[in-house]
């Protein structure tokens, strides 16, 4: 089976270079409440702005961090890349595993927020919400190389 929705193996090179600084940064900067917007000031076109306690505009310039943008989408991007790369030898086991993985991701993520929804409440829960549009990749990622390593593993034993 040919899988033609998957990017070139040398694209996974990338999107660890791309996730992995992201995800450290995101999480040190969560973990220490580092105020990101005193980073990366530039003007940038906002199709809509609601200022707290002001006016809404819409297709302005405004200043604004960038630092956040940046982080996302290099998460997303580099995510994104690590698992829809082909490996080395992509044969119907691994795609096997991929489709499995996906699917165990996404219960996950899922379940997760729906616990979250139940017991976190306020502001709290929008930072979960903002951190989730992560966790689909991060354990599919988990997930898909831990079960590739079982299976080299048990090859190498059956070796």
């Amino acid at each position: 089976m040919k899988a033609k929705f998957l990017f070139p193996n040398s694209f996974k090179k990338i999107g660890w270079f791309l996730f992995v600084p992201s995800v450290i940064i995101t999480v040190l900067i969560s973990v220490l409440h580092i105020n990101s917007d005193e980073y990366l000031n530039v003007n940038v076109f906002a199709v809509y702005v609601d200022e707290i306690l002001g006016k809404h505009h819409y297709f302005k310039l405004i200043k604004n961090s960038i630092l956040d943008e940046i982080l996302t989408i290099s998460m997303i991007l580099g995510g994104i890349l690590i698992c829809f790369s082909k490996l080395k030898v992509e044969d119907e086991m691994i795609s096997k595993i991929r489709y499995e993985s996906l699917v165990w991701a996404t219960y996950l993520n899922y379940g997760l927020i729906i616990l979250f929804t139940i017991f976190i409440y306020g502001t709290p829960y929008l930072s979960v919400l903002f951190h989730n549009m992560f966790t689909l990749l991060l354990f599919f990622i988990i997930r898909f190389h831990y079960m590739i390593y079982k299976l080299n593993k048990a090859n190498q034993d059956d070796e």
